[in-house]
């Protein structure tokens, strides 16, 4: 995670650009007098969206957690191709 002025990431945006969506870099560009931003990619934001909604659903949080503990626990059913082309 970096902190950066304003006037710094106006000058070399590009490269800081580069850097959030090349590197998963967060960027906070502080401005003075006023509330700082948070530079984050596309990618990341997406992630960020899915994860609140997940975890903003109780029902479908907890099917997850359930669905994970099977697989930790090898309580898993193997299908193999054909069966899926069934459905």
């Amino acid at each position: 995670m970096l902190a950066i002025n304003y006037t710094t990431m106006r000058n070399k945006m590009k490269d800081y650009f580069d850097r959030v969506t090349d590197d998963c870099e967060t960027v906070i560009v502080t401005r003075k007098g006023e509330k700082n931003v948070v530079l984050i990619s596309l990618d990341e934001y997406n992630n960020l969206m899915e994860n609140n909604f997940i975890t903003g659903n109780k029902a479908y949080y907890d099917r997850l957690l359930k669905s994970k503990s099977q697989l930790e626990q090898g309580q898993v059913n193997e299908l193999d191709e054909s069966a899926l082309n069934d459905e």
